[in-house]
């Protein structure tokens, strides 16, 4: 928007507080996506983390349970 408005990249980008760089790679990988496609990439990003965090924790309680019966109270 801001670039619509007459700024530049440059201008554009202190005003958010990123720099040129982080600009350029974010409009490499995703500045062919329509609205709809980015908002899908977002949530499955969203999901993945969730589904990353759910995986730890299943690790974690795995290994506790490995161990407790390794005990044979």
């Amino acid at each position: 928007m801001l670039t619509g408005q007459g700024n530049t990249i440059g201008e554009a980008c202190e005003a958010l507080g990123v720099t040129d760089n982080t600009y350029f790679r974010w409009r490499k990988t995703h500045g062919g996506l329509r609205i709809d496609q980015a908002q899908r990439m977002r949530e499955s990003e969203t999901e993945h983390r969730r589904l990353k965090k759910v995986e730890a924790e299943l690790t974690i309680d795995k290994i506790i349970l490995k161990e407790i019966a390794a005990r044979k109270f």
